[in-house]
Parts: structure tokens; sequence; C-alpha cells
């Protein structure tokens, strides 16, 4: 199978989506993934938050080399910040950083500080989704980490489907696995993780507004506690 053409519509493309939507939802991540590199090729590419490198460790044994995008908002953990480094240096694959238009101090000069503490919805656009809406411009196809276990909003995520809001094919390769799951490949094949998933944080975002998960509580509990937020807006 080759690449796929540029010629192909944006109808086409949806479509191509919501088939392969169905015809791989009992697929292996593995099977998912080797469609997606075969299907657009270099136009594909995985983006990771360095919570885990799961799925960029799947990817990269479809297509060695293969783009890791990863978006530094300026906030991040510097445990974060240090998975992305050892992705970048142990793993087959080419990381590619983006950053927001503004740094944190030109964006308080505009705004005010704790911009994320007044108004998250801002920050999240500001620092998440425009340099990603930028950064995946020149990809058919992009490949996260969501998995239907995670959260009540995320219970749906189909393995491949379309992305409205950007008009590209998303592939979630192990939506439909568990945390179970995603342990026991970690520890099969050595994939490196963040510190931070041993420390608490079941789900790792932006330092300021992420915390500990308490007992009981879904995975990305931690997420914007105490607000009526469960999304930064890079998947809803």
């Amino acid at each position: 199978m080759t690449a796929i053409q540029e010629e192909r519509t944006t109808e086409d493309l949806k479509a191509l989506a919501e088939r392969a939507g169905r015809e791989l939802e009992d697929a292996t991540a593995a099977e998912i993934l080797k469609w997606a590199t075969e299907t657009f090729g270099e136009r594909f590419c995985v983006t990771s938050s360095m919570e885990d490198a799961v799925v960029a460790h799947l990817a990269s044994r479809a297509m060695p080399g293969v783009d890791v995008v990863f978006l530094d908002t300026g906030y991040h953990f510097e445990e974060t910040i240090g998975t992305r480094d050892a992705v970048e240096a142990v793993m087959d694959v080419n990381v590619l950083t983006l950053t927001p238009r503004q740094t944190v101090a030109e964006q308080d000069a505009e705004y005010g500080p704790k911009l994320y503490a007044r108004d998250p919805d801002l920050c999240c656009a500001l620092r998440k989704v425009k340099p990603l809406e930028d950064g995946l411009a020149s990809y058919t196809a992009w490949a996260t980490g969501l998995r239907r276990d995670e959260s009540p909003t995320r219970a749906h995520t189909p393995v491949v489907g379309w992305d409205e809001k950007r008009q590209k094919v998303k592939v979630s390769p192990i939506a439909r696995w568990t945390q179970d799951d995603v342990e026991r490949y970690v520890a099969e094949h050595g994939v490196l993780t963040n510190p931070l998933l041993m420390d608490g944080y079941p789900s790792v975002g932006c330092a300021p507004c992420t915390r500990r998960v308490l007992e009981g509580e879904d995975a990305r509990a931690g997420r914007w506690a105490g607000r009526n937020k469960t999304e930064c807006g890079l998947h809803g």
C-alpha cells in the first residue's frame, strides 16, 4: 500500500476515516498504526504529552523515525520535559517541539499574570490549541494516546475518526486499552514513562492546573480540579 495521494478531498478523507474506524475497531494497536503509516506516510504524525511514550513506541515500530509532536506550553513539570528529552535520545522517532506564539512572560504582559487561574479555556487555547493547529498543518492524519477508560468524556473515542475542528484523520490506536494494558506494554517493552505517574499523577498536564488524584477518582480528576472543565480543547 502506498501513502495517500494529495488529491484526496476532505470528503474523501472523512469517509476514509469513518470506514477505517468501523473496520479497525477490533484491530490491535499495531495493526491500526500499520494502516495509518502505510496510508499517510510522512503526512502522519504522533502527538505526545510525554505522560508516557507508549504510542510513540508503537508508531516507531510501524514507521521508524516517525514524527512525534510535543507541545511545550511553558508550564510543564520538569519531569515532563525530562521525559521528552529521554524519548528523543533513545527512541527511533523525530521529536518536534511546538511552542506558543508568546512566552509566558509575554502572555502575562498582555493578559495579566496567572491567566490559567482566571480563564483556563483561553490559556489552553493560546498555549495548546492554536500551536497544535499550526503544527499539524502539514499533516493529513495524527495519532493520540486517548483511551476510553480515562474519563466519561472519552468513553466513545473511535480508533480512527474524523477531527472536524482540524479537518484531519485522527487515530487513537490504544482507545480500547485499559490502564492494565498500558502497564503491561510498558513493562514488556521497557517504554519510557513520566516519573509523575508513580507519584499520584495518572494524568499529567501543565503544573499549575494538575494535582494528584485521590483514591476512587478517575484518572483525569486531577486536571483543572474544582472547575467545570475536563478537556483542554485539543480533543473536544
